[in-house]
């Protein structure tokens, strides 16, 4: 069953729309602040996320800066009681896919969801492909030799992080960054625990350790 996850501090709202999506057939992951928003996104795939902008702990605005910054994209759904042009136009630019003001009609935020869902699998997003594998960024997928390889939600955006960043080394501060945003306090070697995984997941080939630098994607044939 497809998840959503919702971000919304005021706690009725938060059930009534839990239920309402449940109710269509989705799972529903709720988050009723902003900290637990972004450790929620950190190792798990939501095929959209609800987001409000005033949360408790951080806004939602940051929540959604650091979601595109770590080339998470997931489609997202502003729900906002901030009705100003300001506002949307922050969201909007900031990588919204939609926005729709409090108080709104049930029906209208399936709608706005359900829409935004069909724009996001339409979306073309170039396939990165190397050797037999390939990356794809939209189905968040990997493949190498045409069978699908599991991989969590970090090993997936570290993978990505790297092969967008093609000839270029990333230092362990720029990956976590990437993964997790530099306001996360993380162990020292947690960016090496991943390119072990992935490297045994992939080959030993896929990511080069340039020593005293860092990481870049594996060399081009």
């Amino acid at each position: 069953m497809d998840a959503i996850l919702l971000v919304e501090d005021d706690h009725m709202l938060g059930q009534a729309l839990t239920a309402a999506l449940g109710q269509e057939g989705w799972r529903v992951a709720h988050c009723e602040d902003a900290g637990s928003a972004r450790l929620a996104l950190v190792d798990h795939a939501f095929v959209a996320v609800l987001l409000d902008l005033g949360l408790p702990g951080g806004s939602g605005l940051e929540v959604l800066t650091a979601m595109r910054g770590h080339y998470d994209p997931t489609p997202v759904l502003i729900i906002t009681a901030r009705d100003q042009l300001s506002d949307r136009v922050r969201g909007l630019d900031a990588g919204a896919d939609d926005y729709i003001v409090k108080p709104f009609q049930r029906d209208e935020m399936l709608a706005r969801l359900r829409a935004v869902l069909r724009r996001s699998r339409g979306a073309v997003t170039p396939v990165l492909r190397w050797r037999d594998i390939e990356i794809d960024p939209a189905a968040r997928t990997v493949t190498r030799g045409g069978q699908r390889i599991a991989l969590s939600a970090i090993e997936f955006r570290l993978l990505l992080s790297l092969f967008q960043s093609r000839r270029r080394v990333l230092n362990r501060d720029q990956l976590q960054d990437r993964l997790y945003g530099s306001d996360t306090e993380i162990g020292s070697n947690t960016v090496a625990v991943y390119v072990h995984q992935l490297r045994r997941k992939l080959g030993d080939d896929i990511i080069v350790t340039e020593l005293g630098y860092g990481y870049r994607a594996g060399d081009e044939d």
